[in-house]
């Protein structure tokens, strides 16, 4: 399954390219569990070797905790795969749609 914002009455996704899919391995700095959307910071290297850090927003804390998500979900220094859909002004930023650890746990529809 994906989180997608259109689901959210109060918040449109037409700014994210639900057509693409962008996968992102990194290391999570931060897991803000917060109304009205979770969000993850995640750093991410690039194929030149440098850094950059993406913004990767999930659904609403409330409906996430039924799906089994805790505010430890993401915890920082995690080695994490995830995948998102982009946002479509190619800022570094997308929408939830799965996330893989280094360990092979996963959440979402990882592959």
């Amino acid at each position: 399954w994906a989180i997608t914002a259109p689901a959210e009455a109060h918040h449109s996704g037409a700014m994210f390219e639900p057509e693409k899919v962008v996968q992102l391995t990194g290391t999570v700095k931060e897991f803000q569990w917060k109304n009205p959307h979770v969000w993850i910071q995640m750093n991410v290297k690039n194929a030149d070797g440098t850094s950059k850090e993406w913004s990767i927003e999930g659904g609403g804390p409330n409906s996430l905790s039924r799906r089994g998500w805790r505010p430890s979900t993401f915890k920082p220094g995690d080695e994490v795969t995830i995948r998102v859909h982009p946002m479509r002004d190619g800022s570094a930023a997308g929408n939830f749609m799965s996330a893989k650890w280094a360990d092979g746990r996963t959440l979402g529809d990882a592959e």
